[in-house]
């Protein structure tokens, strides 16, 4: 007999294996799936894994497919409801043959309403226990391991796992039942789409839309600025008219008629002011995504992803949180003289371990965890990882870092009975800015130094026309932001539900623009059932479901609240059922088109190119065939859009190869064209490997190199492929 501890992923595993063990603990696998055993103070323990939801919601057995609305549902092995999880299966298997022996139980899942449902229904469904301990951490250290074995509480965290059971049947009620009524539309109107919206889903893209239409409702308006250049004790100063904008051109010419012949100003006055510019608080999931979006444009979704294998790593503590405060006992001094071992670190480390250590915290808590924070674990990453841990690091020690003093100064010029304005602000004392240097985003403007009195000669007096602009569209980091504002999805939902936005067509462009199809969406929902889109109902629920947690509401009241309110959305939306489709229907198709329209076709001239999809795949084709008859194969492995651009050398439309996680790549649909061959020496190269003359050999696993061609152009790869998916670039290509 022996305990059973599980985890939520196979790192997981294995921090906790070895930093419970007394000795080395022992690795055993059932069918590929790793566990541990191990011995604490005379006791036998198994750590086990899962690899997140080994269970998820379905309808039951017995329900019919497309019903709506639908409400009978209950937890599933993930394996046997959705394809893409079948891997699943096996650690399911292994965590069902070693709880048969185990006496104990205890959960060490990510300690969160996630984390907790997934320890909770394998204790219930898969170990067939009522109950069992919970262990509690922030990082994977072995010290904060230890502690949360040491401490762990008697039972489950029952109110995350309530809030968590609640907000997966909310997700399911609302997402299945919206998105099969909309499905239900579109046939009802003649053809078949799947369609989606969700709970938190049909909201963002209102946000999204309404900021569309208020860009393409937006007129601009003229507006007048007077711009001074010229110089005081021989330095240049830029001053602005103290009027700033003048919305009649007439007052705005009669300003430069008196003061364009002057050859000389005065300084009236000088103002200056220094004031404290505060240390940055600490990460929170969202401003850590928002930050690196601006700092590296990595998208959020994948700032998670990174955050997340930082944590299972042990170099950061619990990334999901909505935490901006650093706790003392995390042991400040500690984490510093850690970091202090890494060379890049160890100066500003030393200093601020002389001073006495407070960091500046924001207002908002989490109760499962505190701010983002290294651990001081010493990293070897790659390049996108290390750009995020720098961050962080530097984040976490900037908190702690005296304020920086700044100056602010206002020079007043008269000019003729006009007054000009130059502003400026600079640093006098860096303070936390020597710590976050890197990362910083402060405008330093140093006026000249003057005296009231002091003459200003005149080079130019400018009339600057501008416009007013429209709003800006939302980034992929403002518009997290913006929901987290609105007190819609969770921080560590958010990402995700613009991730489909953007799945199922609805939103497109790093500058996040509503496409036809989800505003006819938007409009149609708003139009016959505006509650879909209402994000009053979204925040009420989400309002309840921290009143679960705290024990203030039954899950059972709130989830029967929300079937009724879906009850009475879905019986207005069976009333206008064909009309919604019908809208739907015309902006699919007016989308789908536009996508796939490739511009115009490169042989025939007044046909189209269009994106088609055939028996083997995707391909391009122009509208004319038959008479046009050209083809051409398309990667399957890619999204691939239209760029809206021509090849500079043969013509031919140039495309965008999209892939999760990289950067776009741009390239001509011509697979003959000349930007895709080589130079001479790389081309003599490429024949002599190609016939045998001279022998490449691949640099993994030691195959031979051979030349390979693509739409892409033409490269060396290895013969072991697929085994060995090694490539090399034809060095010298003439478009580079």
């Amino acid at each position: 007999m022996y305990e059973l501890i599980i985890t939520e992923k196979p790192q997981a595993a294995q921090k906790i294996a070895y930093a419970l063990a007394e000795d080395k603990p022992i690795k055993r696998s059932i069918k590929g799936v790793p566990y541990y055993e191990l011995k604490r103070k005379g006791k036998q323990i198994i750590v086990a894994c899962a690899v997140g939801h080994l269970y998820g919601l379905d309808q039951k057995e017995g329900t019919k497919k497309w019903d709506f609305p639908i409400f009978d549902v209950e937890w599933q092995p993930t394996h046997e409801t959705k394809k893409q999880a079948d891997f699943t299966r096996k650690y399911l298997e292994a965590i069902k043959k070693l709880c048969k022996k185990a006496s104990e139980f205890t959960v060490a899942c990510d300690y969160d309403a996630e984390g907790s449902v997934i320890g909770a229904n394998i204790i219930r469904f898969a170990c067939k226990q009522k109950d069992a301990a919970r262990m509690k951490f922030s990082t994977l250290t072995k010290e904060d391991l230890i502690e949360a074995y040491e401490n762990k509480s008697k039972t489950l965290d029952w109110e995350q796992v309530r809030v968590g059971e609640t907000r997966h049947y909310l997700d399911w009620f609302y997402g299945i039942n919206y998105s099969r009524a909309l499905t239900s539309s579109i046939k009802k109107a003649g053809a078949f789409k799947i369609m989606s919206t969700g709970r938190v889903q049909g909201p963002a893209l209102k946000i999204i839309v309404d900021r569309e239409k208020e860009i393409k409702d937006f007129k601009a308006k003229p507006f007048w600025q007077i711009q001074l250049l010229g110089k005081v004790k021989g330095e240049k100063i830029e001053a602005w008219h103290k009027e700033n904008k003048f919305w009649e051109k007439e007052k705005a010419d009669k300003i430069v008629e008196r003061t364009k012949s002057s050859k000389e100003g005065k300084v009236e006055s000088l103002e200056k002011k220094q004031f404290n510019n505060a240390p940055p608080i600490p990460f929170d999931l969202t401003t850590l995504q928002v930050e690196a979006y601006r700092c590296f444009g990595i998208q959020p979704r994948d700032t998670l992803a990174i955050a997340q294998d930082l944590y299972t790593g042990g170099f950061i503590s619990y990334p999901r949180t909505s935490s901006q405060q650093l706790p003392p006992k995390i042991g400040y001094s500690k984490i510093l003289s850690l970091l202090k071992k890494q060379e890049k670190y160890a100066g500003l480390c030393s200093e601020l371990l002389k001073k006495q250590l407070r960091p500046n915290n924001g207002k908002k808590t989490d109760p499962a965890h505190p701010a983002i924070y290294p651990t001081g674990v010493i990293p070897n990453l790659g390049k996108k990882e290390m750009k995020i841990y720098d961050l962080i690091v530097r984040r976490f020690m900037a908190t702690f870092a005296e304020p920086a003093l700044r100056e602010s100064a206002i020079i007043n010029i008269n000019v003729n009975d006009e007054i000009f304005i130059a502003k400026g602000t600079r640093t006098i004392k860096r303070g936390w800015h020597v710590y976050y240097e890197p990362y910083l985003k402060l405008e330093e403007v140093e006026l000249p130094s003057v005296n009231k009195g002091d003459t200003v000669k005149i080079e130019k007096i400018n009339l600057l026309e501008k416009k007013t602009q429209p709003p800006k569209r939302y980034t992929p980091a403002s518009i997290i932001r913006e929901l987290e504002k609105r007190g819609l999805g969770t921080k560590a939902t958010r990402a995700q539900i613009i991730d489909t936005l953007f799945q199922r067509g609805y939103i497109e462009g790093r500058s996040i623009k509503a496409t036809e199809l989800g505003i006819k969406t938007a409009e149609a929902l708003e139009k016959y059932v505006p509650k879909i889109v209402d994000e009053e109902l979204t925040r009420h629920f989400e309002n309840e479901m921290e009143e679960i947690r705290e024990g203030k509401k039954q899950e059972d009241i709130v989830l029967k609240e929300a079937k009724n309110e879906i009850i009475k959305i879905i019986e207005d939306f069976k009333k206008k059922e064909k009309e919604i489709g019908n809208e739907l229907l015309e902006a699919h198709k007016e989308t789908r088109d536009r996508r796939n329209n490739l511009g115009k076709c490169p042989l025939c001239d007044d046909g189209k190119l269009m994106i088609k999809k055939g028996k083997f795949g995707y391909f391009a084709a122009c509208t004319n065939y038959p008479e046009c008859k050209i083809a051409i194969s398309l990667p399957n492995n890619a999204k691939i859009v239209a760029s809206e651009k021509r090849c500079d050398i043969c013509g031919y439309p140039m495309v965008k190869k999209i892939l999760k996680r990289r950067k776009a790549q741009e390239f001509c649909l011509n697979p003959n064209c000349d930007s895709k061959k080589a130079d001479d020496k790389a081309e003599s190269e490429a024949r002599d490997v190609a016939d045998g003359k001279i022998e490449k050999i691949c640099p993994k696993c030691g195959g031979k190199m051979v030349l390979r061609s693509s739409i892409y152009g033409r490269f060396f790869g290895c013969s072991n492929y697929p085994k060995c998916k090694h490539t090399e670039k034809l060095e010298n290509n003439k478009n580079k």
